[in-house]
């Protein structure tokens, strides 16, 4: 039993290989395209399936309930996830601090800041290309809704491409640099983003989204090998936590909500200035982050 018990436990975690770290760091960020794919092919198959009685009265719940079985799996991979030796180290050195994110924003406030901006960019363009983009799509543009899911399920492919080729990029030269590239390019892409979408052109529609996803591929992927070399490994968890979901906020809730209200008051046409805006910022946060000293 205790040789099962060790065979269970060894596959909790293993060295990344010396080089590989964004490659390896990149696996999580492959969940949202995996993570796109399923809900919204999900959506579109019930849409083709459904009458829109059938599918607003309770076809679109059925997505929600399916997806019980993922926080289960989820649920029981964090339960089964062990510490890093690097943690594992610190532990054994020292206690972590009582209170790691009033340490954090004491200290390390600077690299709090740096980080949210960082990660802003990656939200920015993903929200405004899913669920932005499929709202003004099917209700100002008139396209119908398994349409432009089509659309924006084939586009969700370059963003898995993005993810894989940006950590790749990543491990040959470094996470900061392509995070860098993809920041200048987030705002290249806004400012062809709303004459793409509005272009009345299915096709140039699908490039205008394939574009922005496969940016958000540069801005997004390399966050894993990105952002925890910013914090020493104490408050290293809660440093990557508060500036991911800070960054998440500013660019996936307040971006698109930005862009929502400019649509209402006939501001759509710029609409692409906020990625733009949301690249300059991350170009800054990348820019000024320098690495934890342990």
């Amino acid at each position: 039993m205790a040789g099962s018990g060790a065979g269970r436990r060894c596959w909790r975690w293993r060295t990344r290989p010396k080089g590989y770290e964004s490659r390896f760091g990149s696996a999580p960020q492959l969940g949202a395209p995996l993570g796109f794919l399923a809900a919204n092919g999900l959506f579109l198959l019930l849409g083709l399936w459904l009458g829109d009685e059938d599918f607003l009265s309770w076809g679109w719940r059925v997505p929600f309930l399916a997806s019980a079985l993922l926080v289960a799996i989820g649920l029981w991979v964090r339960l089964n996830i062990g510490e890093t030796p690097a943690f594992r180290a610190a532990l054994e050195a020292a206690p972590p601090p009582p209170v790691p994110l009033a340490k954090l924003l004491r200290d390390h406030w600077g690299a709090v800041l740096a980080g949210s901006a960082g990660v802003v960019a990656c939200f920015a363009l993903f929200y405004l290309s899913t669920a932005f983009a499929l709202d003004i799509g099917t209700r100002s543009l008139g396209y119908a809704r398994e349409e432009f899911l089509g659309l924006q399920l084939g586009a969700n492919c370059f963003l898995a491409l993005g993810i894989v080729l940006a950590a790749y990029l990543s491990d040959k030269s470094s996470a900061r640099a392509v995070l860098l590239w993809g920041a200048a390019a987030t705002v290249a892409v806004g400012l062809i983003f709303n004459p793409g979408l509005t272009s009345g052109s299915g096709l140039l529609v699908f490039a205008t989204l394939s574009a922005a996803l496969f940016t958000m591929g540069f801005v997004y992927g390399p966050l894993g090998g990105w952002l925890p070399t910013l914090y020493p490994v104490p408050v290293r968890y809660s440093g990557v936590s508060v500036a991911f979901n800070a960054g998440g906020i500013l660019g996936g809730a307040v971006t698109p909500l930005a862009a929502k209200a400019m649509s209402n008051a006939g501001m759509g046409g710029s609409i692409g200035l906020l990625l733009a805006g949301a690249g300059v910022l991350t170009l800054i946060g990348v820019s000024l982050a320098r690495p934890a000293s342990a």
